[in-house]
């Protein structure tokens, strides 16, 4: 597929925006190379990504590319889907348009509600919205050898419900890998900051129950950090906006820059790497089981 065609595609060409071309391909890139057929595979993270403005825009012109040299079978995304207040009525302008390639190459997003979204209907409206894929405001879903653990993490969930639902479902999980995500952070050295609550109510089940990866959104940042107690944390909140972001003891790597990541799964590692706007891999590092 041509350039222009992508940008045809994803209804971006009127942009001026380049593309970058620098990715190592990935074995055959045919339409249904993103379906997962072996242990292996790939999805991106990203969130806090609902503008619809030229920020959201020119990250989803940059995941369509990549995606046609080294394809993923699904996206995360960490909150915040739609600005400012959640109302679903703004979803072609921050969802279906921005990401319309992607769809059309029938590649599933899954959310979680960011505290924007619970601002119209207590975030309901997008629980029902079937391209988000939410089983409730919390939920799993396996996909190969990882199963992935959606949480709700604003000030009004159910947590006691949610925690309960959590070790159980983390305890019964045979996956070699167990990846957790939701909208705000534990560790982040962003705007927001760590969460002494969230660090209290969840790292000691992660810890007991092996999951290695949490994601998630809110600090408009990209963040990594080293593993602590086994967990490595990653801010993926640059979608659409950015914010300063500083560094903290157990930082590994984090950048104010507008951008997506991607996480490699293999049955000895995850490999995670931070895409730029630019297309530029700014961030490189696995993490092994």
């Amino acid at each position: 597929m041509k350039r222009r065609d992508i940008l045809r595609l994803g209804g971006l060409g009127g942009l001026g925006l380049a593309l970058s071309s620098h990715y190592p391909v990935w074995g055959n890139t045919s339409q249904n190379d993103h379906q997962i057929s072996s242990s292996s595979f790939r999805f991106v993270a990203l969130g806090d990504v609902g503008t619809g403005d030229i920020g959201q825009l020119a990250i989803a012109q940059e995941m369509n590319f990549y995606f046609q040299q080294r394809p993923f079978a699904l996206v995360l995304m960490t909150g915040d889907n739609i600005y400012e207040d959640g109302e679903i009525e703004r979803v072609g302008a921050t969802f279906g348009r921005p990401y319309r390639f992607l769809h059309q190459q029938e590649v599933p997003f899954y959310a979680v509600l960011g505290n924007h979204d619970i601002r119209t209907n207590n975030g309901v409206d997008q629980v029902n919205y079937s391209a988000f894929n939410m089983q409730g405001r919390y939920y799993s879903f396996t996909k190969g050898i990882v199963q992935f653990f959606a949480l709700d993490t604003n000030d009004n969930a159910d947590w006691s419900q949610q925690i309960p639902w959590l070790k159980q479902n983390l305890a019964a999980s045979k996956a070699t890998w167990k990846i957790v995500f939701g909208h705000h952070p534990l560790y982040s050295s962003g705007a927001h900051g760590s969460s002494s609550e969230l660090i209290e109510l969840l790292s000691p089940l992660f810890a007991q129950y092996g999951v290695q990866l949490y994601v998630n959104g809110h600090d408009h940042d990209y963040e990594r950090t080293e593993a602590i107690d086994g967990t490595t944390y990653l801010t993926c909140g640059a979608g659409a906006k950015t914010r300063p972001v500083g560094t903290s003891d157990w930082t590994a790597y984090s950048a104010a820059r507008l951008s997506f990541a991607t996480i490699d799964v293999d049955s000895e590692y995850l490999e995670i790497q931070g895409i730029g706007i630019d297309g530029e891999v700014f961030d490189s590092a696995r993490v092994f089981n």
